[in-house]
Protein backbone atom coordinates (compact mmCIF):
# COMPACT_ATOMS: atom_id res chain seq x y z
CA UNK A 1 0.00 0.00 0.00
CA UNK A 2 1.53 3.61 -0.72
CA UNK A 3 0.85 5.84 1.52
CA UNK A 4 1.12 9.92 1.58
CA UNK A 5 0.73 12.28 4.02
CA UNK A 6 -0.27 15.77 4.22
CA UNK A 7 0.97 18.27 6.62
CA UNK A 8 4.82 18.09 7.73
CA UNK A 9 4.09 19.93 11.65
CA UNK A 10 5.33 18.91 14.86
CA UNK A 11 2.43 16.00 15.26
CA UNK A 12 3.04 14.66 11.71
CA UNK A 13 6.44 13.56 12.70
CA UNK A 14 4.96 10.84 15.09
CA UNK A 15 2.63 9.75 11.92
CA UNK A 16 5.58 8.88 9.53
CA UNK A 17 7.20 6.89 12.33
CA UNK A 18 4.37 5.12 12.38
CA UNK A 19 4.17 4.53 8.63
CA UNK A 20 7.66 3.67 8.62
CA UNK A 21 7.00 0.36 10.77
CA UNK A 22 3.77 -0.87 9.06
CA UNK A 23 4.03 -2.58 5.63
CA UNK A 24 3.45 0.27 3.50
CA UNK A 25 5.81 2.83 1.66
CA UNK A 26 5.09 6.49 2.17
CA UNK A 27 5.94 7.75 -1.19
CA UNK A 28 4.92 11.36 -0.87
CA UNK A 29 4.60 14.26 1.70
CA UNK A 30 3.31 17.47 1.49
CA UNK A 31 3.41 21.06 3.39
CA UNK A 32 2.73 24.40 1.83
CA UNK A 33 6.27 25.24 3.67
CA UNK A 34 8.42 23.99 1.41
CA UNK A 35 11.88 23.53 3.37
CA UNK A 36 9.46 21.32 6.24
CA UNK A 37 8.41 19.12 2.67
CA UNK A 38 11.83 18.78 1.77
CA UNK A 39 13.11 17.99 5.26
CA UNK A 40 10.69 15.30 6.05
CA UNK A 41 11.17 13.82 2.84
CA UNK A 42 14.36 13.18 3.64
CA UNK A 43 13.88 11.30 6.33
CA UNK A 44 12.27 8.15 4.14
CA UNK A 45 13.26 6.39 1.37
CA UNK A 46 11.78 7.33 -2.11
CA UNK A 47 9.61 9.75 -0.73
CA UNK A 48 9.01 12.77 -2.74
CA UNK A 49 8.63 16.03 -1.52
CA UNK A 50 5.37 18.66 -2.75
CA UNK A 51 3.85 22.00 -1.91
CA UNK A 52 0.36 21.31 -3.49
CA UNK A 53 -1.73 18.66 -2.29
CA UNK A 54 -3.50 18.28 -5.66
CA UNK A 55 -0.25 17.92 -7.33
CA UNK A 56 1.00 15.38 -4.69
CA UNK A 57 -2.43 13.02 -5.60
CA UNK A 58 -2.13 13.14 -9.13
CA UNK A 59 1.27 12.41 -9.38
CA UNK A 60 1.98 9.50 -7.16
CA UNK A 61 -2.06 8.54 -7.18
CA UNK A 62 -1.45 7.06 -3.26
CA UNK A 63 -3.59 4.27 -1.79
CA UNK A 64 -4.00 6.35 1.32
CA UNK A 65 -3.57 9.79 2.28
CA UNK A 66 -2.73 10.90 6.20
CA UNK A 67 -3.96 14.06 6.75
CA UNK A 68 -2.50 15.72 9.43
CA UNK A 69 -2.89 19.56 8.61
CA UNK A 70 -5.14 22.10 10.90
CA UNK A 71 -9.12 21.49 10.85
CA UNK A 72 -9.96 24.32 8.86
CA UNK A 73 -7.90 22.58 5.76
CA UNK A 74 -9.46 19.17 6.12
CA UNK A 75 -12.70 19.58 3.78
CA UNK A 76 -10.66 20.47 0.91
CA UNK A 77 -8.05 17.83 1.40
CA UNK A 78 -10.96 15.28 1.60
CA UNK A 79 -12.46 17.06 -1.64
CA UNK A 80 -9.58 16.07 -3.37
CA UNK A 81 -9.48 12.30 -2.35
CA UNK A 82 -13.32 12.17 -2.84
CA UNK A 83 -13.26 13.14 -6.77
CA UNK A 84 -10.20 10.74 -6.98
CA UNK A 85 -11.30 7.66 -4.56
CA UNK A 86 -8.37 8.06 -2.75
CA UNK A 87 -9.24 6.67 1.28
CA UNK A 88 -8.35 9.37 3.58
CA UNK A 89 -7.36 9.11 7.67
CA UNK A 90 -7.92 13.06 9.07
CA UNK A 91 -7.15 14.13 12.26
CA UNK A 92 -9.33 15.58 14.75
CA UNK A 93 -11.01 17.60 14.81
CA UNK A 94 -12.16 16.50 11.62
CA UNK A 95 -13.73 20.62 11.47
CA UNK A 96 -14.01 24.13 13.05
CA UNK A 97 -17.59 23.06 13.41
CA UNK A 98 -20.04 20.64 13.61
CA UNK A 99 -22.13 21.94 10.40
CA UNK A 100 -18.32 21.72 8.44
CA UNK A 101 -17.63 18.63 9.69
CA UNK A 102 -20.90 16.81 8.54
CA UNK A 103 -20.51 18.49 5.04
CA UNK A 104 -16.85 16.33 4.77
CA UNK A 105 -18.35 12.87 5.93
CA UNK A 106 -21.53 13.40 3.76
CA UNK A 107 -18.96 14.45 0.46
CA UNK A 108 -16.85 11.10 1.51
CA UNK A 109 -20.24 8.93 1.55
CA UNK A 110 -21.42 10.24 -1.81
CA UNK A 111 -18.50 9.37 -3.37
CA UNK A 112 -18.34 6.09 -1.71
CA UNK A 113 -14.25 7.11 0.17
CA UNK A 114 -13.83 4.82 3.33
CA UNK A 115 -12.67 8.43 5.53
CA UNK A 116 -11.19 7.80 9.11
CA UNK A 117 -10.64 9.93 11.93
CA UNK A 118 -7.30 9.78 13.82
CA UNK A 119 -8.68 9.32 17.34
CA UNK A 120 -5.42 8.19 19.06
CA UNK A 121 -6.17 8.65 22.62
CA UNK A 122 -8.81 5.40 22.75
CA UNK A 123 -5.40 3.65 21.55
CA UNK A 124 -2.96 4.78 24.38
CA UNK A 125 -2.25 1.57 25.81
CA UNK A 126 -3.52 2.56 29.57
CA UNK A 127 -6.80 2.74 28.30
CA UNK A 128 -7.17 0.00 26.19
CA UNK A 129 -6.12 -2.02 29.35
CA UNK A 130 -8.23 -0.33 31.33
CA UNK A 131 -10.91 -1.26 29.18
CA UNK A 132 -9.99 -4.90 29.27
CA UNK A 133 -9.95 -4.49 32.97
CA UNK A 134 -13.30 -3.16 33.31
CA UNK A 135 -14.64 -5.94 31.05
CA UNK A 136 -12.92 -8.66 33.11
CA UNK A 137 -14.66 -7.27 35.94
CA UNK A 138 -12.07 -5.52 37.60
CA UNK A 139 -14.12 -3.06 39.52
CA UNK A 140 -17.16 -5.03 39.76
CA UNK A 141 -20.42 -2.64 38.03
CA UNK A 142 -18.55 0.35 36.95
CA UNK A 143 -20.36 3.54 38.38
CA UNK A 144 -17.90 6.75 38.32
CA UNK A 145 -15.58 7.70 35.77
CA UNK A 146 -13.25 10.59 36.33
CA UNK A 147 -9.94 12.60 33.94
CA UNK A 148 -8.21 15.45 35.34
CA UNK A 149 -6.69 16.86 32.87
CA UNK A 150 -3.46 18.58 33.58
CA UNK A 151 -0.72 19.19 29.98
CA UNK A 152 1.12 22.27 32.30
CA UNK A 153 1.96 23.80 28.64
CA UNK A 154 -0.50 26.45 28.50
CA UNK A 155 1.12 28.99 30.57
CA UNK A 156 2.79 32.37 29.85
CA UNK A 157 2.36 34.65 26.87
CA UNK A 158 4.58 32.27 24.28
CA UNK A 159 2.21 29.42 25.30
CA UNK A 160 1.72 27.00 21.95
CA UNK A 161 3.74 28.97 20.14
CA UNK A 162 6.78 26.78 19.81
CA UNK A 163 4.95 23.52 19.09
CA UNK A 164 0.92 24.02 17.65
CA UNK A 165 1.20 28.04 16.95
CA UNK A 166 -2.61 27.71 15.28
CA UNK A 167 -3.84 26.42 19.00
CA UNK A 168 -3.42 30.21 20.35
CA UNK A 169 -6.14 31.37 17.34
CA UNK A 170 -8.79 28.86 18.00
CA UNK A 171 -11.63 30.16 19.08
CA UNK A 172 -13.07 27.27 20.45
CA UNK A 173 -9.50 25.50 22.12
CA UNK A 174 -9.38 23.00 24.79
CA UNK A 175 -12.81 21.36 24.00
CA UNK A 176 -12.44 21.16 20.40
CA UNK A 177 -8.88 19.92 20.33
CA UNK A 178 -8.04 18.04 23.27
CA UNK A 179 -11.36 17.13 25.27
CA UNK A 180 -12.92 15.46 22.04
CA UNK A 181 -10.19 12.84 22.45
CA UNK A 182 -11.26 12.12 26.57
CA UNK A 183 -14.95 12.21 25.08
CA UNK A 184 -14.23 9.11 22.83
CA UNK A 185 -12.37 7.39 25.63
CA UNK A 186 -15.26 7.71 27.80
CA UNK A 187 -17.73 6.36 25.41
CA UNK A 188 -15.06 3.81 24.56
CA UNK A 189 -15.17 2.77 28.86
CA UNK A 190 -17.94 3.82 29.76
CA UNK A 191 -20.48 3.53 26.90
CA UNK A 192 -22.72 6.14 24.72
CA UNK A 193 -22.87 9.54 26.49
CA UNK A 194 -26.68 11.16 27.36
CA UNK A 195 -26.48 14.73 28.50
CA UNK A 196 -23.81 17.38 29.89
CA UNK A 197 -23.36 19.76 32.06
CA UNK A 198 -20.64 22.53 31.35
CA UNK A 199 -17.94 25.49 32.99
CA UNK A 200 -15.71 26.63 30.65
CA UNK A 201 -13.35 29.03 31.55
CA UNK A 202 -9.80 31.32 29.76
CA UNK A 203 -7.09 31.67 31.84
CA UNK A 204 -4.39 32.42 29.68
CA UNK A 205 -5.49 36.01 28.06
CA UNK A 206 -2.93 35.43 25.57
CA UNK A 207 -4.97 32.69 23.43
CA UNK A 208 -8.75 33.29 22.18
CA UNK A 209 -10.12 29.66 23.45
CA UNK A 210 -11.01 28.44 26.68
CA UNK A 211 -8.25 26.27 27.96
CA UNK A 212 -9.66 25.17 31.49
CA UNK A 213 -13.13 23.19 31.55
CA UNK A 214 -15.11 21.29 34.35
CA UNK A 215 -17.55 18.72 32.68
CA UNK A 216 -19.73 15.98 33.76
CA UNK A 217 -21.03 13.72 32.14
CA UNK A 218 -24.30 11.70 32.35
CA UNK A 219 -24.69 8.40 30.46
CA UNK A 220 -27.21 6.00 28.41
CA UNK A 221 -26.32 3.75 31.40
CA UNK A 222 -28.41 6.15 34.10
CA UNK A 223 -26.21 4.41 37.15
CA UNK A 224 -22.89 5.79 35.55
CA UNK A 225 -21.44 9.10 35.62
CA UNK A 226 -18.31 10.65 34.24
CA UNK A 227 -16.45 14.18 35.06
CA UNK A 228 -13.83 15.55 32.98
CA UNK A 229 -11.47 18.43 35.19
CA UNK A 230 -9.42 20.20 32.50
CA UNK A 231 -6.59 22.57 32.74
CA UNK A 232 -3.55 23.60 30.23
CA UNK A 233 -1.99 26.00 32.59
CA UNK A 234 -1.50 23.14 35.64
CA UNK A 235 0.83 20.24 35.46
CA UNK A 236 0.98 16.91 37.37
CA UNK A 237 3.35 14.34 38.62
CA UNK A 238 5.13 12.80 35.73
CA UNK A 239 8.27 13.25 33.36
CA UNK A 240 6.38 14.29 30.79
CA UNK A 241 2.80 15.95 31.47
CA UNK A 242 1.64 15.76 27.58
CA UNK A 243 2.30 11.61 28.13
CA UNK A 244 -1.00 10.60 29.53
CA UNK A 245 -2.20 14.33 29.95
CA UNK A 246 -3.33 13.89 33.11
CA UNK A 247 -5.03 10.84 35.94
CA UNK A 248 -7.80 8.89 35.32
CA UNK A 249 -10.00 7.36 37.93
CA UNK A 250 -12.76 4.46 37.52
CA UNK A 251 -14.45 3.38 40.44
CA UNK A 252 -16.83 0.36 40.46
CA UNK A 253 -18.71 -1.72 43.09
CA UNK A 254 -16.02 -4.07 43.28
CA UNK A 255 -12.72 -1.57 43.45
CA UNK A 256 -11.32 1.30 40.91
CA UNK A 257 -8.00 1.30 38.51
CA UNK A 258 -6.52 4.77 38.93
CA UNK A 259 -3.95 5.27 36.10
CA UNK A 260 -1.20 7.73 37.15
CA UNK A 261 0.92 10.41 35.00
CA UNK A 262 4.17 7.89 34.34
CA UNK A 263 1.31 5.24 32.93
CA UNK A 264 1.46 3.16 35.59
CA UNK A 265 -2.25 1.71 36.28
CA UNK A 266 -3.08 0.59 40.14
CA UNK A 267 -6.00 -1.85 41.14
CA UNK A 268 -7.86 -1.76 44.25
CA UNK A 269 -10.14 -4.02 45.20
CA UNK A 270 -13.36 -2.95 47.73
CA UNK A 271 -11.60 -2.13 51.20
CA UNK A 272 -8.48 -3.43 49.66
CA UNK A 273 -5.05 -2.33 49.69
CA UNK A 274 -4.10 -0.69 46.06
CA UNK A 275 -1.55 -2.81 43.90
CA UNK A 276 0.21 -1.24 40.83
CA UNK A 277 -1.12 -3.63 37.96
CA UNK A 278 1.64 -4.10 35.30
CA UNK A 279 1.07 -4.70 32.06
CA UNK A 280 3.12 -4.01 28.50
CA UNK A 281 3.21 -1.13 26.74
CA UNK A 282 6.53 0.91 25.10
CA UNK A 283 7.26 4.54 26.04
CA UNK A 284 7.63 5.50 22.20
CA UNK A 285 6.53 8.42 19.99
CA UNK A 286 3.38 10.05 21.52
CA UNK A 287 1.12 8.54 24.58
CA UNK A 288 2.43 5.15 24.46
CA UNK A 289 2.94 4.73 20.87
CA UNK A 290 -0.67 5.53 20.27
CA UNK A 291 0.16 7.02 17.22
CA UNK A 292 1.10 3.63 15.49
CA UNK A 293 -1.34 1.89 16.92
CA UNK A 294 -4.25 3.65 15.73
CA UNK A 295 -2.47 3.57 11.99
CA UNK A 296 -1.71 -0.30 12.35
CA UNK A 297 -5.99 -0.34 13.56
CA UNK A 298 -6.82 1.97 10.18
CA UNK A 299 -4.64 -0.10 8.10
CA UNK A 300 -6.31 -3.88 9.11
CA UNK A 301 -9.48 -2.12 7.99
CA UNK A 302 -8.79 -0.83 5.19
CA UNK A 303 -6.50 -3.37 4.10
CA UNK A 304 -8.64 -6.93 5.46
CA UNK A 305 -11.75 -4.81 6.14
CA UNK A 306 -11.12 -5.23 10.30
CA UNK A 307 -13.54 -3.63 12.76
CA UNK A 308 -12.77 0.17 13.11
CA UNK A 309 -14.79 2.12 15.71
CA UNK A 310 -13.68 5.90 14.19
CA UNK A 311 -15.18 5.75 10.84
CA UNK A 312 -15.84 9.38 9.82
CA UNK A 313 -19.32 8.74 10.45
CA UNK A 314 -19.31 7.11 14.07
CA UNK A 315 -16.61 10.16 15.15
CA UNK A 316 -19.44 12.85 14.45
CA UNK A 317 -20.92 11.55 18.04
CA UNK A 318 -18.36 12.63 19.98
CA UNK A 319 -18.81 16.18 18.17
CA UNK A 320 -22.44 15.92 18.61
CA UNK A 321 -21.32 15.35 22.32
CA UNK A 322 -19.08 18.48 21.64
CA UNK A 323 -21.61 20.65 20.48
CA UNK A 324 -23.72 19.73 23.77
CA UNK A 325 -20.55 21.07 26.29
CA UNK A 326 -20.49 24.55 24.28
CA UNK A 327 -24.14 24.75 24.36
CA UNK A 328 -24.18 24.24 28.12
CA UNK A 329 -21.68 26.55 28.92
CA UNK A 330 -23.15 28.96 27.34
CA UNK A 331 -26.60 28.77 28.31
CA UNK A 332 -25.84 27.36 31.86
CA UNK A 333 -27.82 24.09 32.20
CA UNK A 334 -28.02 20.39 31.28
CA UNK A 335 -27.89 19.48 27.71
CA UNK A 336 -29.49 16.02 26.88
CA UNK A 337 -27.01 14.99 23.55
Amino acid sequence: MKVAVAGCGYFAAFHRDAWARLPVQVVAVCDRDGAKAEQAAAGIAGARAFTDAEVMLDTVRPDLLDIVTPPATHAELVALCAARGIPAICQKPLAPDWNAALAIVEHAEQARMPLLVHENFRFMPWFQETGRLIESGAVGEPLDISFRLRSGDGQGEDAYLARQPYFRAMPRFLVHETIIHLIDVFRFLFGEVAGVFARLRRLNPAIVGEDAATILFAFANARRSGIVDGNRLIDHPSDDPRMTNGVLLVEGTGGTIRLDGYGRLFLRRHRGEETEHAYAWEARGYGGDCVFRQCEAALAHLRDGAPIANTGRAWLRNMEIEEAIYRSAEEGRFVTV
